[in-house]
């Protein structure tokens, strides 16, 4: 694998899980082959499966075990030498930010420290290739933050990581190779600045004004370059397929409607525009 960080995501069903639960030899599939390391996956490919790490979106962790013992028996299954497992579990503890939690049983650890705690057993034994399953769902702000740095760090260290998610900033922040999957087919694939050239649209501007007449979107939605124009909660969107003066030329508009506003700033297309222009914008199960 020449790439350090890979990356799946599409909308929820798309194929994301069943992907790396295939990968991982957990599920059959019907045609092809799958090697990592230059070696064909199978369910007893133990030597293998000695470097991967896996973290799955449901936290699997022993209840009666505390932050500790729990990430000593992950480790423990790969790592036999006691010194360096106890070298590998305090420094899997630092990477997630448990050094405090270190005695506490999951019980009483909240969601978010639930999560780094999933994700510290499954990297402990320092696997060299890493699959982590919408690690960062349903988590707070702060614990979003730490297991993002956490898996920076990982990659930084050598491993190299495969990320599935829906949430595109993630994307942006971490990820060097994307893949966007929908009805488990690759609808894409390439890097961040590579997919945003797919989007259909140049520009998209912003415009937060507080009343705004409809003839006024209707003049907007003549412009030569216009996709379209969206005013709602006071917040104008207009969208372009190209041209480099739009965001003047809007001004220019605004001004010589005598059209107040409070703010207006410009964007290139973002992954999420992608997203949606290759999966459709209609809400999924």
């Amino acid at each position: 694998m020449k790439e350090k960080y890979w990356d799946y995501f599409g909308p929820n069903g798309s194929g994301k899980s069943t992907t790396i639960n295939c990968i991982l030899s957990l599920l059959n599939f019907s045609d092809g082959e799958i090697k990592i390391f230059g070696k064909e996956m199978k369910p007893d490919a133990y030597d293998i499966k000695a470097k991967l790490g896996v973290v799955f979106q449901d936290v699997a962790v022993f209840e009666e075990l505390t932050v500790y013992e729990n990430i000593d028996y992950f480790c423990g299954l790969y790592i036999k030498d006691k010194k360096l497992r106890k070298q590998y579990i305090d420094e899997a503890i630092e990477l997630v930010g448990l050094e405090e939690f270190a005695k506490f049983h999951p019980k009483q650890l909240s969601g978010g420290l639930l999560r780094r705690l999933n994700i510290a057993c499954g990297i402990a034994h320092k696997p060299k290739l890493i699959f982590l399953d919408e690690p960062t769902v349903a988590v707070d702000p702060q614990s979003r933050n730490n297991i993002l740095d956490g898996i920076k760090k990982l990659r930084d260290n050598g491993a190299t990581i495969v990320y599935t998610t829906h949430y595109m900033e993630e994307v942006e922040i971490i990820c060097d190779r994307v893949i966007i999957l929908d009805k488990g087919k690759v609808l894409a694939t390439g890097t961040c600045d590579e997919l945003k050239e797919l989007a259909k649209i140049e520009e998209k501007v912003t415009v937060e004004v507080n009343e705004l007449d409809k003839k006024y979107i209707e003049g907007i939605k003549k412009f030569d370059n216009t996709d379209e124009v969206i005013y709602k909660n006071n917040a104008l969107l207009v969208t372009y397929k190209k041209g480099k003066n739009n965001l003047v030329e809007l001004m220019d508009y605004l001004k010589n409607e005598n059209i107040k506003y409070n703010k207006i700033y410009s964007e290139r297309p973002t992954l999420n525009d992608v997203f949606l222009e290759l999966t459709g914008k209609e809400l999924r199960d």
